[in-house]
């Protein structure tokens, strides 16, 4: 008890010794630097109206960093605006315009390295070059930040949030636009990325990169280069997301390459050129997505395996699945599909007949890819036809054995 009451005042005396800092233009502080350098660990700094240019703020001490009306922070093409490294530091209610940009180094509107317990939240970013960039960080908070860049080709910016090395992040309704890659993370564990909307980058909407344990939940990725691309990675938790209008030539909804034990649940997938294309992973349960006018549902690879796609819906797409080999390894059943033509005849909800969902045409498209000309003609419905009375070119194994007669009609 008398332990507990000492760490209690010392607690109380600490709170009452903490300070807060007026930064106004037209006032005595008129300098962010100089209140940081006059203020001790656990001050508020509040940051006042106004056009600031001071270059690099350095931020090493516990600090509560907090804009009024967002005070202007303009890096003049030159500086990174804030660089962190401690714990516990708030910064919030900025404006930050017009970072430098760097080949060789990842200037950032706010670069965190070696921070703890960071919370950034209610920020706006203008043409910066990294948003925020976070390096060997943990239980950190990015929050409700918009993020805006304009560059013209992938060479000219940064991502929007670049998380390298971290663990037990939380990126949370944030709204990413205009960069590289919306969200990326490389080495980053133990994390969640929930109700963000990342749209119009020029490469991927998230990018993991060997990132364990994480969870991406309830995002929009609308319109990018591609919408999410996990890539040599296991268990993450893929649930509750939006895949949309991600066209192009080589866009995706959703790359899988080399991940394994993973969940891809309650999703929907809707126009995108792949909704998901499957590369040597193993082991991914897919359930409850629907897929819903997109020009491939399910490319996947012979060399993936013991992957699971049951009770998805399959609505209006060109192909509703595609694979490269004849020998599948993956397990597809009780799952809708709008193209199935069987009957179902003791009424039990189950077709009596197993749909196949590879046609032959999607087949020969797979290896002569500009035949995709001759979509919708006479001669691709004779094929189509011919296989499915005498099965020869599509993989046997690939089959829904219990396709269900009606649509789940799940709500997005």
């Amino acid at each position: 008890m008398k332990i507990t009451t000492a760490a209690c005042l010392l607690f109380i005396t600490f709170l009452s010794q903490a300070k807060t800092w007026i930064v106004d233009q037209r006032k005595n502080i008129t300098s962010i630097q100089k209140a940081i350098a006059l203020a001790s660990s656990g001050d508020t700094i509040r940051v006042m109206p106004g056009l600031y240019r001071e270059g690099n703020l350095i931020v090493k001490k516990t600090l509560a960093l907090m804009g009024v009306d967002y005070p202007v922070l303009d890096g003049e093409n030159k500086y990174e605006i804030f660089t962190v490294t401690g714990k516990n530091i708030l910064i919030s209610g900025f404006k930050l315009i017009n970072t430098g940009r760097g080949s060789l180094e990842d200037i950032s509107g706010i670069s965190a390295v070696q921070t703890k317990g960071l919370i950034v939240r209610n920020n706006k970013f203008e043409n910066t070059f990294f948003g925020i960039h976070l390096a060997n960080s943990s239980k950190s908070l990015i929050e409700n930040n918009t993020l805006r860049a304009n560059a013209e080709a992938e060479y000219q910016i940064g991502n929007g949030i670049h998380a390298w090395k971290c663990d037990s992040l939380n990126i949370r309704g944030n709204d990413i636009a205009g960069h590289r890659d919306g969200i990326y993370f490389e080495f980053v564990t133990h994390s969640h990325i929930e109700k963000n909307f990342s749209h119009g980058n020029m490469r991927y909407g998230l990018h993991f990169m060997f990132s364990h344990h994480d969870a991406y939940v309830a995002n929009t990725f609308h319109n990018n280069g591609a919408g999410v691309a996990v890539m040599y990675t296991q268990d993450v938790n893929m649930i509750a997301n939006r895949f949309e209008d991600n066209w192009g030539s080589s866009s995706f909804g959703l790359l899988l390459k080399d991940i394994r034990d993973s969940r891809i649940e309650g999703n929907l997938f809707a126009k995108n050129t792949v909704s998901i294309f499957m590369d040597g992973s193993s082991r991914c349960h897919f359930e409850k997505n629907v897929f819903r006018e997109n020009g491939w549902a399910v490319k996947i690879q012979a060399n993936c395996d013991e992957n699971i796609f049951k009770a998805n819906s399959f609505l209006s797409n060109t192909f509703d699945m595609a694979t490269n080999g004849s020998l599948v390894l993956n397990k597809v059943d009780y799952n809708y599909w709008d193209n199935y033509q069987g009957y179902d005849l003791n009424k039990d909800g189950i077709g009596d007949l197993p749909f196949h969902p590879v046609s032959l045409y999607s087949m020969v498209v797979e290896k002569m890819p500009s035949s995709i000309v001759l979509w919708r003609s006479f001669l691709v419905y004779l094929l189509d036809r011919s296989e499915k009375v005498v099965p020869s070119i599509t993989p046997e194994s690939l089959k829904d054995s219990h396709p269900v007669m009606k649509n789940y009609d799940y709500h997005f």
